[in-house]
């Protein structure tokens, strides 16, 4: 498992056991993520704030079931738990808000301030897609198959036609170089 994934692991475990500057750090980490993913997918800021809400919120309610390095990393279950929760939400025509009903955080009033950080957070995501797009294409395809895709080395290898040890080796490549030009910045 890589360092990162340690991390998210033992960040996790906290946000588990109530610790709230756990969650802090998980929502300042992922929020720019996620803000940028539910905006690309809807193409409304305020839906997608909040659909990232009810995320977070059933992020913390699942905290206690993630378990670090089953099926990928924690941002493919964060995008996981996004793609489901914006499939409830086309399906019933509406943000499903059970999670946070659950929490007992109350419906969401956007000020033009909110709306505004929406698209600054959309804009740091284009800069992880710009940077993404950048990768050589046997990494960027790698890396969008593993971690956008969620799908295991074992499919990534079959439809890319090679072994799952190229497969890990783009990937982990992949991630390194983002990482770095994250860091870089």
């Amino acid at each position: 498992m890589a360092e990162a994934d340690d991390e998210d692991a033992v960040l996790m475990a906290r946000i588990a056991r109530g610790e709230r500057a756990a969650f802090e750090t998980l929502y300042d980490r992922y929020l720019p993520l996620l803000v940028g993913w539910s905006l690309k997918q809807t193409g409304d800021r305020e839906l997608s704030a909040d659909l990232t809400a009810e995320v977070f919120a059933a992020a913390l309610i699942s905290s206690p079931r993630y378990r670090a390095g089953e099926g990928g990393s924690l941002t493919a279950w964060l995008l996981g738990i996004a793609r489901n929760k914006l499939r409830e939400s086309w399906r019933r025509k509406r943000v499903e808000d059970r999670a946070r009903r659950r929490l007992g955080i109350g419906q969401l009033e956007l000020s033009d301030w909110d709306l505004e950080r929406v698209d600054e957070l959309a804009s740091t995501d284009a800069r992880v897609l710009g940077l993404l797009e950048a990768l050589p294409e046997e990494q960027r395809e790698a890396v969008t198959k593993r971690v956008i895709d969620e799908l295991s080395y074992e499919q990534i290898a079959v439809e890319l036609r090679c072994s799952e040890s190229v497969v890990r080796q783009r990937v982990s490549r992949g991630l390194r170089t983002l990482r770095s030009e994250m860091e870089g910045s």
